[in-house]
C-alpha cells in the first residue's frame, strides 16, 4: 500500500468511526443470542459487568462443550426410553438399568449446573448473575420437567419395595425422558443462526431426525397396545407374525413395529398389518391425523429448501429462451444473439458477486471503507487521477460500480454519446478506431487502463468500439458524478484536465 493511499485512509477513517468500531468491539458480546434492545432505548448502556463467582456465563466456550456433549446422551435416552415402554414388559435387564442411571446422573449435574448459569434479562438484555434470582427464574419453569425426566423410577422403586419395577404404569414413567429432547431442539435452533454451517443440510438432518424418531415411537406404542391386549390373536401382530408372538426375537418385533409404522407414515398402509381391535384402530385413526400435519411439515420445508435454487435457475432458463425467441422473431444477427446469450449467462453466474444491493444497504461510513479498499488502488492507478488529492478520490470512489463483461462483448460502440467511462480491474478491451478506411487498434489489459473518458469529459460522441477480448471485470463512473466531483474540486479539476492534456499529446 503506497503512502498516499495510507494517507487517504487515515481520512476515510475519522474518529468518530474509530470510536463507534471500539463501542461495538466492547460490546460484541452483550447481545450474542440475537437478542436487540427495544425501539426508542437509550444507547447509554453500561457495560455488561463481570460475572460474579461460581457464576457461568451461557455464552462460555466450556458450558457450550457440555450442552453439545448431551445431545447424544439426549438422543440416545428418547429412543430407549419409548423402546423400553413398549418392548421390555418385563423388568429391565441390570445392565440396561445401570446405564440408565449413568445418564441420569449427567442430567443431574446439569441441573445442578443450571442453577449457576447466568441469564439475560428481556427488558435490559443484561446477564443476570444473582443467585438467587437465577434459582428462582429456573424453579419457575423448567426446573419440575427437568427433575421429572431425571428420576431414577426403577431405582426407587427397588429400595422402597424390595423388587424390581415393572408394569405399564412405571413403563409410561419413561416417557418424561421425552422432555429432554427441547436440548436438541435447540441446539438446531442455534444452529441454524450459525453462517458456519450449511442451512440446506443442517434441514434435511432435523427434517430427518424427526421422521425417524417420529416412526420409532409410534411403533413402539403400537407394539405396547398388542402386548397388553388380552388376546393375543385379535392383535396386529398376532394376525400377521404368530399368536406367540412374545416368543419371537426382540428384533423381528421390533421391525415389524417399524415397518407398520414407516408404511402408515409414507402412504395409507399396504394391508399386510393392520389394526385388529377397537384399541388399535383409534391409535391408527390419532397416528394418520398425525401424519397429515408431519406430511405437511416435511413437504414444506423441502419445498422451501429447494424451490430458492430451482426458481432462480428457471427464471434464468426462461429468459434465455425469451431472449432466443426474440433474436429469432426480428431476425438479428448470430453475432448480436450470441452476445445477449453470453450476457444474460454471465449475469446468471456472477448474480452472487454483485455486491451493490448489499453495498446500498449499509450505512455511508461502512460503505465508503468497502469502496475504498476495493477501488481507491485501481483509481490511483490511473493515470487522470494522478497527482489529485485524497478527498477527491473518496468522493470518487463512492460513485464507481464494478461489473463483469463476457468475451466478445460490445462496450462502447463508435459514435455513441457518452454515459459512462470504463477502468480495467481485470480482463482485456480492445478499442478499434477507424478512420478514413484505416482501422487502428489498442487493447486495454493493465489494472488502471481507461478509455471512454475523452466522451465524457467533452461531451462528444466515441472515437472508437470497445470490445471485450476476454471476460473482463470493469470499473464504471458515470458522466454526471464524474462532473459533479469535478465541479466541486476546483484544484483537482485544473489537475485532471492537465493529465489529459499530456496524454492526448
Amino acid at each position: 500500500m503506497s503512502d498516499r493511499m495510507k494517507k487517504c485512509t487515515s481520512i476515510c477513517l475519522p474518529l468518530s468511526l474509530e470510536m463507534e468500531k471500539q463501542s461495538m468491539a466492547e460490546t460484541s458480546h452483550s447481545f450474542p443470542s440475537g437478542l436487540l434492545p427495544a425501539l426508542g432505548a437509550s444507547s447509554q448502556q453500561p457495560i455488561q459487568k463481570k460475572l460474579r463467582r461460581y457464576i457461568i456465563s451461557p455464552y462460555n466456550t466450556r458450558y457450550r462443550c457440555w450442552q453439545n456433549f448431551l445431545i447424544p446422551l439426549v438422543m440416545y435416552s428418547a429412543w430407549i426410553s419409548t423402546f423400553e415402554t413398549g418392548f421390555l414388559q418385563e423388568p429391565i435387564p441390570p445392565a440396561l438399568s445401570i446405564l440408565d442411571n449413568i445418564l441420569n446422573a449427567f442430567f443431574a449435574i446439569d441441573i445442578v449446573l443450571t442453577f449457576m448459569v447466568a441469564y439475560r434479562d428481556t427488558r435490559t438484555y443484561l446477564l443476570v448473575d444473582d443467585p438467587k434470582r437465577i434459582a428462582l427464574k429456573y424453579l419457575s419453569t423448567w426446573f419440575i420437567f427437568d427433575v421429572s425426566s431425571t428420576i431414577p423410577f426403577q431405582a426407587l422403586v427397588l429400595l422402597f419395595t424390595g423388587n424390581s419395577g415393572s408394569g405399564l404404569m412405571y413403563n409410561l414413567l419413561h416417557i418424561l425422558r421425552l422432555w429432554r429432547l427441547r436440548k436438541v431442539s435447540a441446539l438446531f435452533a442455534r444452529l441454524e443462526k450459525d453462517i458456519r454451517v450449511n442451512y440446506f443440510w443442517l434441514r434435511c438432518a432435523k427434517l430427518i431426525c424427526t421422521t425417524a424418531f417420529s416412526i420409532h415411537i409410534a411403533g413402539c406404542f403400537f407394539y405396547l397396545l398388542a402386548s397388553r391386549y388380552k388376546d393375543p390373536k385379535n392383535t396386529w401382530i398376532g394376525s400377521s407374525i404368530s399368536p406367540d408372538f412374545k416368543e419371537t426375537s426382540l428384533w423381528e418385533r421390533y421391525v415389524a413395529a417399524i415397518y407398520w409404522s414407516l408404511t402408515t407414515l409414507s402412504s395409507v398402509g399396504y394391508g399386510d398389518i393392520h389394526p385388529q381391535n377397537t384399541q388399535e384402530m383409534i391409535f391408527a385413526i390419532v397416528y394418520m391425523m398425525f401424519n397429515l400435519g408431519l406430511t405437511a411439515y416435511l413437504i414444506g420445508n423441502m419445498t422451501s429448501l429447494v424451490v430458492d435454487d430451482s426458481t432462480r435457475t428457471r427464471k434464468f432458463r426462461s429468459m434465455i429462451t425469451e431472449a432466443s425467441s426474440c433474436a429469432s422473431r426480428n431476425q438479428l444477427p448470430d453475432q448480436l444473439k450470441n452476445q445477449i446469450i453470453d450476457y444474460l449467462t454471465l449475469k446468471f453466474r456472477t448474480e452472487g458477486y454483485q455486491k451493490q444491493p448489499l453495498f446500498d444497504s449499509l450505512p455511508s461510513g461502512l460503505r465508503l471503507n468497502i469502496l475504498q479498499y476495493l477501488f481507491l488502488p485501481i483509481l490511483e492507478k490511473t493515470y487522470l487521477f494522478q497527482g489529485v488529492s485524497c478527498s477527491f478520490l473518496l468522493h470518487l470512489v463512492s460513485e464507481v460500480q464494478a461489473a463483469y463483461f463476457p468475451a466478445r462483448h460490445d462496450i462502447i460502440l463508435q459514435e455513441e454519446a457518452p454515459t459512462d467511462l470504463y477502468i480495467v480491474v481485470s480482463g482485456a478491451v480492445e478499442l478499434v478506431f477507424r478512420r478514413g478506411g484505416l482501422e487502428e487498434k489498442l487493447v486495454k489489459e493493465e489494472t488502471g487502463d481507461m478509455f471512454g473518458e475523452l466522451g465524457v469529459l467533452f461531451n462528444k460522441p466515441h472515437e472508437f468500439r470497445a470490445t471485450t477480448k476476454m471476460l473482463s471485470q470493469l470499473l464504471i463512473l458515470g458522466r454526471s458524478a464524474l462532473l459533479e466531483v469535478l465541479k466541486s474540486h476546483v484544484e483537482d479539476r485544473q489537475i485532471v484536465m492537465a493529465n489529459l492534456s499530456q496524454i492526448r499529446l
